[in-house]
């Protein structure tokens, strides 16, 4: 799968990254979104706060460090 994101990379393959890898390219990713000018202007409200999304990621980077099998997580279906 290939994808592209403006402002970081011309292309991101995917396929090339490991889990470990992509799961902290996604939350450097959060940290920006939540830093940007243009969503702090939004004022934006949902159920899910940033908080509950860099803990799924930290739980997910944890998960597979330990070597888990992530699709037992909890709401998590493959």
């Amino acid at each position: 799968m290939t994808f592209t994101i403006s402002g970081i990379e011309p292309e991101v393959n995917m396929s090339a990254n490991s889990l470990p890898e992509l799961v902290s390219q996604a939350q450097e990713l959060l940290g920006q979104i939540r830093q940007h000018p243009q969503f702090k202007g939004l004022r934006f409200d949902c159920d899910v706060a940033f908080g509950d999304v860099k803990q799924y990621f930290n739980y997910l980077e944890w998960a597979v460090a330990s070597d888990l099998e992530v699709a037992s997580f909890e709401g998590f279906t493959e």
